[in-house]
């Protein structure tokens, strides 16, 4: 029994396995396996021989073939030439197809039953994707025993390879990976600590993937060769034509990554005209020029998460570099602009990196680890930690589960919010005024006429196996419900023979050079608790049910006395806390009465 690493990719797919502490790639003629489908009759293609049959070119569904199937994932249903079919069964087709590749082939010969795989997936994909994703595997006679995202799979496979010398090295040390492949482009800032690398942020997007690129090439070319040739840009092309157009622009994109020119020859291509024929000689300056667009995009994300993070690309020690798109010398002279050569790194198996580092989690059977603190912002700016940094994530059908039991401070707009998030920083010992990400707002309807604390609240926090974490928040008086998935979490994984694989806590003792603010933004603010303590009450509405709280030889906590003083209007000349006009404060005498035994002025 075998469990493997499976990098199930939008365009490609890979297994690979560890034997002799080096990895194996499973290939197909030297290449990831096509994710293609193509139901034709009773027979189901898959792999390279359905990518050749694709009827037209675009994303989806494609006449009888079905590209990018992991693109489907979430959704109801699809049909494909009047036949209705479940993106999941469709998934699970390219899934078998994979294992039978794997297992026929000259390497795959004696490997033993797959009982189970690490399965990589994008940082952005939520919560229902996944599930569908894992039911897709499990359809196929694979069991998915964890998920990691693929840019830390990709790092800890490329540690692996030297992983004592590169621990050493980089200790401490920010390091940013992407993924830039066929379907998305991801993103992850990590820090190897001890002997732990941590995620700090993740980002991801389909809007600048490989397969975009192709389609942009694909409609630029032809408004070009159609000027040329004065023909109308709605003229017909015979059947199945754009598709090798399709695929004849994704060769000279990987082509230009080695040479100046390429030539796109698509035969019978136009229709109805008397050059059916479309050639065209493309420069490498040429196709940059077109996608230029697509890699300002791409390039503002991977500066942007540096941004986000609070850090300057001077901190990056090491930019690790993955994914088909990597290879373009358009997005290697970018990255060296950047960051410059010495620090980035892209891998001779910049194809098989997610693959291998999946392969590697699996023979080190490197458990999960959340990075950061999960908490609930909680009245007067402190925080409650739902799930704690060092959580070693829920296996294949475990969940783990928590129930904390709150009170309302302020029920005047009769609702109570559940503010979730978690620390910029990782690690448990994150104090309160460090910054915070904000991941969740659960709501729940509350008793607006009710007084402070008397309306008691649940929330239920649980993380499951698919890595989502849902809070589900209950009021116990007007019985409202509310819940919300999280699926953005950062993780940590330990290598093997390392004392933080025995359940040392995760601590970075780094923090992010500032915290970006909005300008001219709202702020929520929180109003439970987990203690009921009258000091988290808004001193205007604590003045309403209990006026001798005020009483200055009570030494009330001055915030509640600003705050009730702000609030109410000045008695005698009934003017705003904030007027100027307001002198009233003269006439109070030096030593005060309690704010029920006299009419208040403002001081």
């Amino acid at each position: 029994m075998s469990v493997v690493g499976f990098d199930f990719g939008t365009t490609n797919s890979l297994i690979s396995v560890i034997r002799g502490n080096r990895p194996i790639n499973f290939l197909d003629e030297q290449r990831p396996i096509p994710s293609v489908v193509c139901y034709e009759g009773m027979q189901t293609i898959v792999g390279r021989e359905a990518k050749e049959r694709l009827a037209r070119a675009g994303l989806g569904v494609q006449g009888n073939t079905v590209r990018s199937p992991k693109t489907l994932l979430g959704r109801e249903s699809v049909f494909i030439e009047g036949v209705e079919r479940h993106p999941v069964d469709i998934v699970a087709d390219v899934v078998r197809h994979v294992v039978h590749q794997t297992k026929s082939g000259p390497q795959g010969r004696d490997l033993d039953k797959i009982s189970g795989a690490v399965v990589t997936i994008p940082v952005d994909m939520h919560g229902h994707r996944r599930r569908a994703l894992r039911d897709a595997f499990r359809l196929a006679g694979v069991s998915i025993v964890q998920f990691v995202h693929e840019p830390l799979a990709a790092l800890y496979g490329y540690f692996r390879k030297d992983l004592e010398t590169l621990l050493r090295r980089y200790d401490r040390k920010l390091i940013l990976v992407f993924d830039w492949g066929g379907g998305t482009l991801d993103l992850t800032i990590c820090r190897p600590m001890g002997d732990m690398v941590v995620q700090i942020m993740n980002d991801g997007t389909d809007e600048v993937g490989g397969d975009v690129f192709d389609e942009n090439l694909m409609n630029r070319l032809v408004q070009n060769v159609c000027a040329a040739r004065g023909i109308h840009a709605s003229v017909d092309t015979q059947p199945g034509a754009r598709s090798r157009l399709l695929d004849r622009c994704e060769r000279a994109k990987i082509d230009l990554s080695m040479r100046e020119r390429s030539q796109i020859y698509v035969g019978s291509y136009f229709r109805g005209i008397a050059e059916e024929d479309f050639d065209y000689s493309l420069s490498r300056d040429e196709f940059e020029e077109v996608v230029r667009p697509l890699l300002d995009k791409g390039l503002r994300r991977i500066s942007q998460i540096l941004e986000n993070a609070g850090y300057a690309p001077e901190q990056v020690a090491l930019c690790v570099a993955t994914g088909g798109m990597s290879n373009m010398p358009a997005v290697k002279r970018r990255l060296h602009e950047l960051f410059g050569p010495e620090r980035v790194q892209i891998s001779d198996s910049a194809a098989t990196l997610i693959a291998e580092g999946a392969a590697w989690i699996a023979a080190d059977q490197a458990l999960l680890r959340l990075a950061k603190n999960v908490e609930l912002a909680l009245a007067r700016n402190s925080y409650l930690p739902l799930v704690k940094a060092g959580t070693v994530m829920p296996k294949e059908g475990e969940v783990q589960r928590a129930t904390f039991h709150l009170y309302c401070t302020d029920p005047r707009d009769g609702v109570a919010k559940f503010q979730i998030c978690s620390p910029k920083r990782a690690g448990r010992s994150v104090l309160p005024g460090e910054p915070r990400a904000h991941l969740e707002t659960v709501t729940v309807e509350v008793d607006a006429n009710t007084r402070p604390f008397r309306e008691r609240l649940e929330l239920d926090v649980s993380i499951n196996d698919d890595l989502i974490l849902e809070a589900h928040a209950r009021s116990l008086n007007l019985k409202d419900q509310d819940r919300r998935e999280i699926h953005n979490l950062e993780f940590g994984l330990a290598f093997p023979n390392s004392s933080a694989a025995g359940g040392n806590e995760i601590d970075d003792g780094h923090s992010p050079i500032g915290e970006p603010r909005e300008r001219g933004g709202l702020s929520l603010r929180a109003n439970v608790a987990d203690l009921n303590d009258q000091s988290l009450v808004p001193g205007e509405l604590l003045y309403q049910y209990d006026p001798h709280y005020f009483d200055v030889r009570r030494e009330p906590p001055e915030h509640q006395v600003q705050e009730m003083l702000y609030y109410e209007p000045c008695s005698i000349c009934r003017r705003a806390s904030n007027d100027p006009l307001c002198r009233c404060t003269s006439l109070l005498t030096e030593v005060a009465p309690t704010p029920a035994e006299q009419p208040r002025a403002h001081g």
